[in-house]
């Protein structure tokens, strides 16, 4: 067996390079670790048999891994449901909607083709994190301190996964108004695809697709809509077809990224306050969530639609946590997460987020950029890096120089003036700090900017 880095058990999953930082044998492990894992767990029965899911995605590494994975919950004594090929959401979805005890997505999302990774939780889908049971396993996967059961447990298909999730969506959402939209979509080989194939099947919509045959390699560009080189081609085709908008997902599709007629990224804190104000309407005076990093419109656009703005941490499994202690109803992440918390379960959604979005786009008369221009109020830095001796140091520094300000130390430090607001907060596995700040003006911005960046050394 190969020997394990130990670096792979990360914050919100266990990642890294396939037959390098880990092999199939550890996969083997970790069906046995988590079966141990669950059972420990106050919501266990005695004597139960675990139902655990087990979703994969197209890299190529994934069936080896799967394969072996489900020989490590079987010999714990588990019934591991294979659903198959899907997305994460899908994973996330049957989780809850079939009232599995856990399960687990092998997927490394947006990474390069050289990796893989595990991605776990708990009935209804609730993440399993580094505190909440991340360590555990890497103890247990690491010191070898395994048992088999007596009894073995079986593998059982489930079919119709991605089906119900889709009529799920199209239940939520009123699409009796919607008027034909011509879309591109590059899902960069990955799993996003399977969503548009159903969806073009129950709307009137024409979807073109570039990048939509499944292959592990990530042939022309790496599946991470977030980095603007990777909606090149999008936009270009875009362009090209005279579309009316353009849709991104990123490797395990957990992500969605709009891009509008004109080729421009609609940015995902415009696209969380539109998602806001609609989910508002079934829930008026909900609670939104919105993450640290400076989107000021997302605020506006919640208290426009009567809602309560929730400030979250950075961190999909933490966000969700957040969401559901708080009852927060929806809530979205800058980096194009986009979370619906009902009563089947707290998660990413992403077939509701494009029907809810599509329904306000072609219930319009403006094309999508004239429609979302009037929003586009403020001027933002972009995400920096900078590296760092002591993110602590940093993070004085910063309370010190900016202690008029309205100050917020929920992730990171988070400062708010009158013309101008921002976020640094640390990396959590690099000497790292990252930089976000919006302003009134381009001028604000460049200059505040600059002073901040000024402390971050």
């Amino acid at each position: 067996m190969l020997t394990i880095n130990t670096k792979i058990f990360k914050a919100y999953d266990i990642r890294g390079i396939y037959n390098q930082d880990f092999d199939d044998e550890m996969a083997y492990l970790l069906g046995l670790a988590f079966v141990e894992l669950r059972k420990n767990d106050a919501d266990y029965q005695p004597g139960q048999v675990l139902q655990i899911a087990v979703g994969s995605d197209m890299r190529l590494s994934s069936p080896s891994l799967k394969e072996n994975l489900l020989r490590g919950l079987t010999a714990a004594g588990a019934e591991a449901v294979d659903i198959g090929l899907v997305a994460t959401p899908t994973f996330y979805f049957a989780v809850s909607r079939y009232n599995y005890q856990g399960g687990i997505m092998i997927s490394a999302s947006h990474n390069p083709k050289e990796w893989n990774g595990f991605k776990l939780v708990r009935s209804k889908s609730v993440p399993v994190s580094g505190d909440s049971g991340i360590e555990f396993l890497k103890e247990k996967i690491i010191s070898g301190e395994l048992k088999v059961a007596e009894k073995s447990g079986q593998v059982i298909k489930k079919e119709g996964v991605l089906e119900d999730e889709i009529n799920y969506a199209l239940t939520a959402t009123n699409t009796s108004q919607t008027k034909a939209l011509k879309i591109v979509v590059d899902t960069a080989n990955s799993m996003g695809i399977v969503y548009f194939q159903a969806l073009a099947k129950k709307l009137p919509h024409t979807f073109i697709t570039i990048n939509s045959e499944l292959d592990g390699t990530f042939p022309v560009h790496e599946a991470d809509p977030l980095k603007e080189e990777n909606l090149a081609q999008l936009r270009e085709e875009i362009i090209k077809q005279k579309a009316d908008l353009g849709i991104s997902t990123d490797g395990d599709s957990d992500r969605i990224f709009f891009v509008d007629n004109k080729g421009i990224t609609i940015e995902p804190a415009l696209l969380r306050g539109l998602l806001a104000q609609i989910f508002l309407k079934d829930k008026p005076g909900a609670k939104i969530g919105y993450d640290v990093r400076p989107g000021k419109i997302t605020v506006d656009m919640i208290e426009a639609g009567g809602g309560l703005p929730v400030l979250t941490r950075v961190g999909h499994s933490l966000i969700k946590e957040q969401m559901l202690k708080e009852d927060i109803y929806f809530a979205g992440e800058s980096s194009g997460h986009f979370f619906f918390n009902d009563p089947q379960g707290c998660f990413e959604y992403p077939p509701l987020m494009i029907l809810k979005l599509l329904s306000v786009f072609s219930a319009n008369e403006l094309d999508i950029n004239s429609y979302t221009n009037p929003y586009k109020k403020y001027f933002h830095s972009g995400e920096i890096n900078r590296s760092v001796v002591s993110k602590e140091a940093v993070f004085a520094q910063v309370l010190e120089k900016y202690k008029d300000g309205q100050i917020s130390t929920l992730d990171g430090v988070s400062v708010k003036f009158a013309d101008f607001w921002f976020n640094v907060r640390g990396s959590n596995t690099e000497p790292l700090v990252r930089l976000n700040l919006e302003a009134i003006s381009q001028e604000v911005m460049e200059k505040r900017r600059d002073d901040v960046l000024e402390l971050l050394k």
